[in-house]
C-alpha cells in the first residue's frame, strides 16, 4: 500500500494541519490517495487550488483526489464538479478520525462539507513539527470579525480557543522531543481565550506556557492583531527572554478611511503607537506586517499612507498582498481599483519592504546572535532574519554566531 500524497497551499496554519492529516490518514490505514488542503485567501489562491487538483491528477493516475480545505470549505460544489475530484472534505472534517477512518474503508461520502459556523470546538492535533528544528501548535481556529475584504470567517467559522492546559501539555511533549523552538498559531492568534472560561488572553497562554514548560528554548508567535495586543502579552514581550523579539502584525493598510471600508478596528495612528511601544519595550525587536494595495476606492494619496508605514513603524518584514475581490464580501462590491494600478502599487510596496529588509539586515552585521540551525548551512535569529553559516550545524541546535555580512535578503555568520 502506497502512503497518500499531501499537498498544501497558504498559511502555516494549512501546512500544520497537513501534518496532522498525515498522520489521521497513517492511523486509518488510507493509502494510495492524493490529498491538497487548498488556500481561499485570494480569487487567485481559489484559482491555483483547481489548478493543483489538475497538476496532482495528472502526476498521480489512478490516485484518488481528496480536495479539503478553505477553497474547499467555501466552494464546495466548484470541486466535487471537477472530473479529477473524488471527495471534498470540510474545515471542519479534514481533522475527524471518523472521516478518515471512512475514507479508508471506502464508505465516505463524496461530499463532506458541514456548515462551519456551528463549529465549537478547536480540534487540537499534535504533530512532531516540520523537520527536526522547530514545532507548531494551533491554539486558535476561526475568526469572530468580519473585515470586509475576507472570505476567511466562512471558510473557518467562529473563533475557538485551545485550553491553556493542553497547549501547555503539547508544547511539554515537543520540548521533550528535543524541539528548542515552537510556534504558537492560529487563524486569529490575538482571539484566543474569549470563548474559554474566564475570557483569558492572549498574554495569559503565552505566561503559562513559559512557567509550565520550563525546558522550552524559544517561544515564537504567529501573526497578531495590533489592535488586540493586551497588557499582559506587551509585559511578557518585555522581560520574557524566552518569548522572541520578532512580532507579525495584521495592518492591512495605513490611510485611515481605507481601515474604516476595510472595518478593521485599528487607525493608522494606533499601529505606529504600538510599533513604537513595541521597541521601546523590547529593543531591537523585529516587525513584519501584512499589507493590502489597491483596496478598492484607494487613491494615490491613500496608497502612500500606507507605503509610509514601513518606515513609520519600522517594518522588517512585509507579505504584501495585491487585492483580489472575493465574491460574496463587500469589498467586492466597492469601486476597483484598475488591475494595473495595483500591480504597480503592490511592486512599490514589495520594493520598500526589501529596502526596508536590507537596511534591518545591514544595522545586524558585527553583532553576536544566538541562533537556531534550520539546516546544515542555515540558520535564524531570535528576530526571525535568515542566516547562511560558514560552518555545517546540527539542524535544530542553538548555538552563537558573530553576523559577518548580508546580501540584502539574508545575514552570513
Amino acid at each position: 500500500m502506497t502512503a497518500p500524497v499531501f499537498a498544501s497551499q497558504g498559511c502555516r496554519l494549512n501546512l500544520f494541519e497537513t501534518e496532522a492529516m498525515a498522520r489521521l490518514a497513517a492511523a486509518a490505514g488510507l493509502g494510495g490517495a492524493v490529498v491538497l488542503n487548498s488556500c481561499a485567501v485570494t480569487a487567485e489562491a481559489q484559482r491555483k487550488a483547481r489548478q493543483e487538483v489538475r497538476r496532482l491528477a495528472r502526476e498521480n493516475p489512478g490516485a484518488p483526489v481528496i480536495v479539503t480545505g478553505c477553497a474547499a470549505q467555501t466552494g464546495p460544489s466548484a470541486f466535487a464538479a471537477m472530473p479529477e475530484v473524488a471527495h471534498v472534505l470540510g474545515n471542519d472534517e479534514k481533522l475527524s478520525p471518523e472521516v478518515w477512518a471512512a475514507l479508508a474503508e471506502g464508505r465516505a461520502p463524496r461530499l463532506a462539507v458541514g456548515d462551519i459556523m456551528v463549529a465549537r470546538r478547536a480540534a487540537a492535533p499534535a504533530i512532531d513539527g516540520f523537520g527536526r528544528h522547530r514545532a507548531h501548535v494551533a491554539v486558535q481556529n476561526g475568526c469572530d470579525h468580519r473585515c470586509t475584504f475576507c472570505i476567511i470567517p466562512y471558510a473557518r467559522g467562529n473563533s475557538r480557543s485551545v485550553p491553556a492546559a493542553e497547549v501547555a501539555r503539547q508544547v511539554a511533549r515537543l520540548t521533550d522531543a528535543g524541539f528548542a523552538e515552537v510556534v504558537l498559531t492560529g487563524v486569529d492568534l490575538t482571539g484566543w481565550g474569549a470563548d474559554l472560561d474566564g475570557a483569558p488572553r492572549l498574554g495569559d497562554l503565552v505566561r503559562h506556557v513559559l512557567r509550565a514548560v520550563p525546558g522550552l528554548a524559544r517561544l515564537r508567535l504567529s501573526s497578531i492583531d495590533s489592535v488586540e495586543a493586551d497588557p499582559l502579552l506587551l509585559e511578557c514581550i518585555a522581560t520574557e527572554p524566552r518569548l522572541m523579539p520578532h512580532l507579525h502584525l495584521s495592518l492591512q493598510a495605513g490611510d485611515d478611511l481605507i481601515l474604516k471600508r476595510m472595518k478593521r478596528r485599528h487607525s493608522r495612528d494606533g499601529a505606529v503607537a504600538l510599533a513604537a511601544e513595541l521597541r521601546r519595550l523590547r529593543p531591537g525587536i523585529a516587525l513584519g506586517a501584512d499589507l493590502i494595495a489597491g483596496f478598492p476606492t484607494e487613491t494615490e494619496a491613500m496608497f502612500a499612507n500606507t507605503l509610509a508605514m514601513v518606515a513609520d513603524c519600522g517594518l522588517a518584514f512585509l507579505h504584501v498582498f495585491p487585492f483580489s475581490p472575493r465574491p460574496g464580501t463587500p469589498a467586492a462590491r466597492m469601486p476597483q481599483v484598475p488591475a494595473a494600478v495595483i500591480r504597480e502599487r503592490a511592486a512599490r510596496l514589495r520594493a520598500a519592504g526589501a529596502a526596508a529588509l536590507a537596511g534591518h539586515l545591514a544595522g545586524l552585521v558585527g553583532s553576536e546572535q544566538r541562533l537556531l540551525a534550520e539546516g546544515p548551512r542555515s540558520a535564524r535569529t531570535e528576530g526571525f532574519a535568515e542566516v547562511v553559516l560558514a560552518e555545517g550545524r546540527t539542524p535544530g541546535s542553538l548555538f552563537a554566531a558573530r553576523i559577518t555580512g548580508q546580501d540584502g535578503c539574508r545575514l552570513a555568520a
